[in-house]
């Protein structure tokens, strides 16, 4: 089976193992669905055979997709919803999965998936600006970004580690890749473990989606010693946890099989958190994986994992749901 597939695979199972872990429901009146509204497009098309996975959005109405297909780019308005490919990616089995934005929007930061790269790339020409190669082991999958102050931090599905790439005071990446082993609480399954990683709201530390441990879970990682604590969430699993989002305190969990966002209130270290609403639409969430924000909205990319017997052949496309 490709690797791919065999990823697809292993989410969906985890997700149906999953549904039964959550065993009390969020608060009475905290279910929204979401709903269309504004003159903006709400939905929007990508490009035929696409394969969309990470979704980033700067300080400008933009936002940024990564192709799982051949690692392209593309680019679209948030007003019209209208786009082009701004990097045509490496090839076939040289995916870009998750990326994040600078904020000097000079930068894009890739995570190159099954190809065990790392990549950065000028947004405005499409230029590859670096290549870091080689990373972990045979199965590593680089799968999400995060950027602090002072790194570019990224997952590694099959390895329990992170990577971190330095950058200066002015963005500028560092030239070599360093591998922080994780530890502490940290539970390393048998197949897909880590995905989705932001910072805590202190800034002090990393969130990181353990899919593997007590039936999904959020981890708590010091970015010195890779020592990770389980955030408490209560009743809440998080089986199908992929792309996070913070904003303020509040911690925006994709659940894509489970075509869900989870909306947790953390305290400010990011030790414990408080499930507060439940976003879902039933007619436009076509197994979405990561999320970013333009406003008071949240885009989503639709990467129908599963759903389809050739997904080259598909049309995709990105939603965007109203803000807690």
């Amino acid at each position: 089976m490709p690797r791919s597939l065999a990823r697809r695979g292993f989410l969906g199972a985890a997700a149906a193992l999953g549904a039964a872990a959550l065993t009390a429901p969020l608060t009475a009146g905290a279910a929204h669905a979401a709903a269309p509204g504004g003159r903006w497009p709400t939905r929007f098309a990508l490009p035929r055979g696409f394969q969309p996975e990470g979704v980033a959005i700067g300080h400008s109405p933009y936002a940024y997709f990564g192709s799982l297909a051949d690692g392209a780019v593309y680019r679209a308005s948030l007003a019209s919803g209208e786009g082009r490919i701004i990097h045509q990616g490496l090839g076939t089995d040289r995916s870009t999965v998750g990326l994040k934005i600078d904020r000097a929007e000079r930068r894009l930061f890739l995570a190159g998936g099954w190809s065990r790269e790392i990549r950065v790339v000028d947004p405005r020409s499409g230029a590859l600006l670096r290549n870091f190669t080689g990373l972990g082991a045979d199965t590593t999958m680089v799968n999400d970004v995060v950027l602090t102050p002072g790194a570019a931090w990224f997952t590694d599905s099959f390895q329990p580690q992170l990577y971190r790439l330095a950058l200066d005071v002015t963005g500028e990446p560092g030239h070599a890749i360093e591998t922080v082993p994780l530890g502490g609480d940290w539970v390393q399954g048998a197949d897909f473990t880590a995905n989705g990683i932001e910072r805590t709201p202190d800034g002090r530390a990393l969130l990181v989606v353990n899919c593997a441990k007590d039936g999904g879970s959020l981890m708590r990682v010091d970015p010195r010693s890779g020592q990770a604590r389980t955030v408490d969430l209560g009743d809440l699993r998080i089986p199908a946890g992929d792309g996070l989002l913070l904003l303020g305190r509040e911690l925006y969990i994709v659940q894509q099989q489970k075509n869900q966002i989870d909306v947790v209130r953390l305290d400010a270290a990011g030790t414990r958190g408080t499930a507060i609403a439940r976003i879902t639409d039933p007619e436009r969430f076509c197994v979405p994986t990561t999320a970013a924000v333009w406003g008071d909205r949240i885009y989503l990319p639709n990467a129908r994992f599963g759903l389809d017997e050739d997904p080259a052949a598909v049309d995709y496309d990105v939603v965007s749901v109203p803000r807690v």
